[in-house]
């Protein structure tokens, strides 16, 4: 039990859950206060060692069905029956025709019942990275690399019955279509392997969708709608809501200072009073502040949403430690500097005009990350609140929510702020849904009583 253990945890290390050898020794030492040969006790250990959050549980559901389930009926048993002999060939003729071929080799292996280097190979494509070319700007090597997998599935299938139907046959017509479906059914659990990728229970998920109309006007426009008139209101709106954050951030402050008695100033102060705390002096405890770390889509009417998000927080920078920004369509630029250097609404219109960015060529949100997680991953810490701000339309590219979940592993919260209408997320080429399964937050966010809501909660 031991050894069949050690070898689901080699699979479940392959598959990306992490799990460390004091956790495997652990399991080791309680599968001895239970009855192993109960499944329900067995698998509830497994699983409070190897799946320490509800996130990991549906990747460990996964693996564990696939390894005690669908492996365990071992299709290379040792028998001297004559379908086992058959089978026995027919791995045997693959092994030799695909031992050049490390694809061919994990298959073979999966359907002999070792499911590790078929579940490497998976893991390996599921976290790809893309080499786009600048010319054709493909951000499709993942699909390809997919598409390899199940040319290569229908292939082995084909030789399978092939073999079944040569003179290599010596069962009966019965057996071996029984053969061949238990072989191709081992196959379609490989591509089910590849293509049923488990999403994470993200039932931490915050979904704001309810916002007050503070504004019944002005504050209903979608901000891609808006006139020049409504553009200066909605500025001055803006302006009020900074002076009055800043009035209440300012406050809070002040209250902080009270409450904590700095013990060794008070009995220093009280030495003119011979040894009586007359004067009671508080700690001044300086304001905790954030971190905002802030991506910006820049197409169409999502940099509409971004260009009033971004004013905010640059005349709210007081309220945060530090503020950095970047923009994207598919490659990704830092902004940050033009706030630094020029007013806000000045900085903006440089953005559009000097920012090195190609704004004509197709969203893409895969790309945008891998560039950010290539260059700028180290910004990210447990202090930081990673702002995305984007309709998450990607132009039916590979959308790279991993590399989104490694986002969230490092920093303090994910919060999605989607200018769209909630109607329409998860409709054509909206990622939302991936995404949403990696952020703490997701809002809608489109005109200014909504941002409005989320600046306020932000700051208060």
């Amino acid at each position: 039990m031991v050894k069949l253990t050690l070898r689901f945890v080699s699979c479940c290390r392959a598959a990306d859950l992490r799990i460390s050898t004091a956790e495997v020794l652990d399991c080791v030492s309680q599968l001895d206060l239970i009855n192993p040969l109960d499944e329900e006790e067995f698998k509830l250990v497994l699983k409070s060692n190897f799946a320490k959050s509800r996130r990991e549980q549906s990747r460990f559901e996964q693996m564990y069905h696939l390894f005690f389930h669908e492996m365990q009926r071992d299709l290379s048993r040792v028998s001297h029956d004559p379908e086992s002999e058959q089978i026995r060939a027919v791995l045997d003729m693959l092994r030799e025709e695909e031992s050049d071929d490390r694809l061919g080799k994990a298959l073979t292996d999966f359907l002999e019942g070792d499911p590790m280097g078929l579940v490497e190979e998976v893991h390996r494509i599921q976290t790809q990275e893309e080499q786009a070319s600048r010319a054709l700007r493909s951000n499709m090597s993942q699909l390809a690399s997919r598409l390899q997998v199940m040319l290569k599935i229908n292939r082995m299938k084909n030789k399978i019955l092939s073999f079944q139907g040569g003179n290599h046959a010596v069962i009966d017509k019965d057996s071996s279509r029984k053969i061949n479906d238990s072989l191709n059914e081992k196959l379609d659990n490989a591509l089910a392997l590849l293509n049923d990728e488990p999403r994470p229970d993200n039932y931490g998920l915050k979904e704001v969708k309810n916002y007050d109309k503070k504004y019944k006007q002005v504050g209903e426009v979608p901000f891609s709608s808006l006139s020049q008139e409504e553009i200066e209101e909605v500025r001055d709106v803006i302006w009020k809501l900074v002076k009055k954050l800043e009035e209440i951030a300012t406050l809070r402050f002040s209250i902080s200072n009270r409450g904590v008695i700095d013990i060794k100033k008070t009995l220093r102060r009280s030495g003119k009073y011979l040894g009586i705390p007359m004067e009671i002096i508080f700690k001044d405890r300086p304001l905790r502040k954030g971190k905002i770390v802030a991506l910006c889509d820049v197409s169409g009417s999502v940099w509409s949403t971004a260009r009033f998000m971004l004013n905010i927080l640059y005349s709210l920078q007081e309220c945060f430690s530090k503020i950095k920004s970047y923009i994207f369509v598919s490659d990704m630029a830092e902004v940050t500097d033009y706030f630094k250097n020029h007013d806000v609404n000045e900085a903006i219109e440089k953005i559009m005009n000097d920012a090195p960015l190609n704004y004509y060529v197709p969203t893409d949100y895969g790309m945008a990350f891998q560039h950010f997680k290539r260059k700028h991953m180290s910004e990210l810490d447990k202090k930081t609140t990673l702002l995305i701000i984007g309709d998450a339309r990607s132009n039916h590219m590979n959308p790279q929510d991993l590399i989104l979940r490694d986002m969230r592993d490092r920093c303090k919260r994910v919060i999605w702020l989607n200018p769209e209408q909630e109607k329409f997320w998860d409709t054509g080429d909206s990622e939302m849904r991936a995404y949403k399964a990696h952020c703490h937050e997701v809002r809608p966010c489109g005109n200014l009583n909504q941002l409005i809501e989320f600046i306020e909660d932000l700051i208060i």
